[in-house]
């Protein structure tokens, strides 16, 4: 077994990997593209046994023996365990995390019911059982040992990715066609050479066409000192990111906020028709489809509104460290449904994702803290009470009479955590 590298020190150079996606395999023909779904079904059902395995019976374990019949060949099958594995391990840490923060909220409110200072409408919190991952997609990450990537000779691809099948010893061969915007993502700007390509590879089928994701490490030299100046953020649905400088980023309200209104009245009318004719004794393959298009273009445009957000404040503030909430959505909850709603529509877990990301990729020091209470706490004298912020929008300390935004209040507490 390979020992796992130590993650750098701060000042040290990293090392990430970067992705290459959208690499359409349209080039292959019609028959090499049905023997590829005939195997992507039997993967994505083998490795949803694995990931339900992991995640309810098991504690996730990638060299694990192989236990559940399947026509896919060994190496197939040390794949799915692997990936399967991937997926049970992250359902399983996000959900440790936000059950220990449900366990906080449960401690401050019987605190607070002690101390009584509860409302009479103030209710206990609740632990929601986490739902095992259902598998929908296919989604294959494959290593050198089941797909290869080789290197065309001929002028017509670039390159030729060799698939194991189904079938002992018989191999589909794919022809994959490089893109101008992949080629530049290649070639290593400072030597002007073609990067290496990692020989691990993904395979997505989405909307009836299969997509190939290639990665490549790039080294990233730290560009901020601990003598930089250290900059807060806040998290949230009114401004995506708010700064300890007073800046705001981006917004879920306007047109977004909209959006996802109609876009939930369509799905609640689509709800009463199905129970509506399923009550009248349709058969379910004829009763209309659960999904929502609209709702997938609005989460695809929330997440590049807030990836517009973060790259926009990076740049505003090169030269700085920052310090990022650490969120638990999981366990937030609203009094008003509808908030609830917006709540899970708005993505908010995406963005301290994106921050840590865009952080990595640029060389910026940037650290997590906690969020417990920064939202009451005044940045001036650290005093901590519900009752300083009179509204959403508004905070004023009961002590020392500090007034100001209440998201620039906890993005100025945040910069403060870090010391």
């Amino acid at each position: 077994m390979k020992k796992r590298k130590k993650p750098p020190k701060k000042g040290e150079p990293r090392t990430i990997t970067r992705a290459i996606t959208h690499i359409g395999l349209e080039r292959a023909n019609p028959g090499k593209l049905a023997a590829l779904d005939e195997l992507a079904e039997v993967y994505l059902a083998l490795m949803q046994q694995y990931v339900t395995l992991f995640c309810d019976e098991e504690l996730p374990n990638g060299f694990r023996a192989p236990c559940f019949p399947t026509t896919l060949s060994e190496r197939w099958q040390r794949v799915a365990i692997q990936q399967a594995a991937g997926i049970a391990k992250s359902w399983r840490t996000n959900r440790a995390n936000a059950y220990q923060a449900y366990l906080d909220a449960l401690a401050e409110y019987q605190k607070q019911r002690e101390e009584g200072m509860l409302k009479a409408e103030a209710k206990e919190p609740q632990w929601r059982e986490w739902n095992i991952p259902t598998l929908r997609q296919p989604c294959i990450q494959a290593n050198v040992n089941v797909v290869q990537l080789e290197a065309a000779t001929d002028s017509t691809v670039d390159y030729w990715l060799k698939v194991s099948t189904l079938t002992f010893r018989k191999q589909l061969l794919i022809p994959v066609v490089l893109a101008n915007y992949h080629n530049i993502q290649l070639t290593d700007p400072h030597t002007g050479k073609r990067r290496k390509i990692n020989s691990s590879v993904a395979l997505n089928k989405r909307a009836g066409a299969w997509w190939l994701t290639l990665t490549y490490d790039e080294e990233i030299l730290p560009e901020t000192t601990n003598e930089a100046p250290v900059i807060g953020i806040d998290v949230g649905i009114a401004n995506f990111i708010t700064t300890s400088d007073g800046k705001q980023y981006g917004s879920f309200n306007g047109r977004m906020k909209e959006r996802n209104r109609q876009d939930r009245e369509k799905r609640r009318r689509k709800a009463k028709l199905r129970a509506c004719l399923k009550k009248n004794g349709v058969p379910k393959e004829k009763l209309p489809s659960t999904t929502s298009r609209t709702g997938q273009r609005l989460i695809r445009h929330i997440k590049q509104s807030i990836n517009r957000t973060v790259n926009l404040c990076f740049e505003e503030h090169e030269g700085c460290q920052f310090a990022y909430e650490q969120l638990s959505v999981p366990s937030m909850r609203f009094k008003a449904r509808a908030m609830n709603a917006y709540l899970r529509a708005s993505n908010l877990a995406h963005i301290p994702a994106q921050l840590e990301w865009n952080a990595t990729k640029r060389g910026v020091t940037a650290t997590k803290v906690k969020s417990g209470y920064s939202s009451q706490e005044c940045h001036v004298c650290h005093y901590v009470d519900r009752k300083n912020r009179p509204n959403q929008q508004t905070f004023c300390c009961r002590v020392c009479g500090h007034t100001a935004h209440a998201d620039t209040n906890a993005a100025q507490v945040r910069r403060f955590g870090v010391h």
